[in-house]
């Protein structure tokens, strides 16, 4: 994984999530609680989405071969949208069926454990606390003046959002269990078990569902930013050579094409027009610096170009 902040994100949280999953099995064989079934199922899908997202990391740092000579940059998309569908079908539609069963059949919460949900939850509370903390200032040192749903919808990197969404997903749901269990130990109800299961699959499934749209835009492709666009029109422009058309496209998180023509004067010689092009690739290398594969061509600029501000390359977000 190329953002090494992202990984420290990534790691902190699955040693959370693993310690977490193991208490809360222990918990659920103690009291057979279904907000702790619940919560332990999360924990683990949780577990293997980090493990996804490293494994994708990885993978995405091979060089580029003859089959895929742009380099593999979107597998962290693709495991990215995999972490999604994991939360949806293991976390949330898990969490929801057990919710049905309980309420069909609640049971309060006794014997000589009943405490262990409560000593479970707030310790898991506090680790999960502690994993946020660090997903939060890792997202920082990349978040700039950007609000957290702006950062979340416009993050080209992965691995920080969908951290993000799971930890504070997790942290909502240990409320929910926590309060479920609460009341079912004062009013022995066990219904109040399955509502604070219920939420959590429905929270859960609406993580799930964020985390699909963000992540399915950045496998479809998705343009520079718009501060990176702008930048590199200053770096082509500051010559005086003028833009005609521009598109931009990541090819990973950290790889961007830039492909752009460009007028050139009408009777340059070939020399001359290779040196415009040469030093314009340096400028925009110098002003992007992951903008790693660019193409530019030269053309006499004429009546009906479309200029690069009014072109249709659109930023998600």
């Amino acid at each position: 994984m190329a953002a090494s902040g992202g990984t420290k994100a990534v790691v902190a949280a699955l040693a959370a999530n693993l310690t977490i999953a193991l208490f809360k099995f222990i918990a659920y064989f103690l009291t057979f609680s279904s907000s702790m079934l619940a919560e332990a199922i999360h924990s683990l899908a949780d577990s293997g989405n980090q493990v996804l997202l490293l494994l994708g990391g990885k993978r995405a740092a091979r060089q580029a071969s003859p089959e895929h000579p742009f380099g593999y940059g979107r597998e962290r998309y693709i495991y990215s949208f995999i972490v999604s569908i994991v939360l949806f079908s293991v976390g949330g539609l898990f969490a929801l069926y057990e919710a049905y069963q309980k309420w069909s059949h609640p049971h309060a919460i006794e014997g000589q454990w009943w405490w262990v949900p409560l000593a479970v939850l707030v310790g898991a509370i506090i680790a999960e606390s502690l994993s946020f903390r660090t997903a939060i200032i890792e997202s920082n040192h990349v978040r700039g003046n950007r609000s957290w749903v702006k950062f979340i919808k416009t993050a080209k990197s992965p691995e920080l959002p969908v951290i993000l969404l799971e930890d504070l997903g997790a942290l909502l749901g240990l409320v929910f269990a926590l309060a479920g269990v609460s009341l079912t130990l004062v009013t022995g109800n066990g219904i109040w078990d399955a509502i604070g299961t219920g939420m959590i699959g429905l929270l859960l499934v609406t993580i799930a569902i964020v985390l699909a749209v963000e992540t399915k835009s950045l496998l479809l492709g998705e343009s520079a930013t718009k501060e990176n666009v702008r930048e590199i029109e200053n770096a082509i422009q500051s010559d005086g050579t003028d833009i005609i058309h521009l598109k931009t496209l990541h090819l990973g998180p950290e790889e961007l094409l830039v492909a752009a023509k460009i007028s050139v004067p009408e009777h340059s010689t070939g020399a001359e027009v290779a040196q415009v092009i040469d030093d314009a690739e340096v400028r925009i290398r110098a002003a992007v610096p992951i903008a790693r594969v660019i193409y530019l061509e030269p053309d006499i600029k004429r009546e009906g170009h479309v200029p690069a501000t009014e072109d249709a390359t659109v930023t998600h977000g």
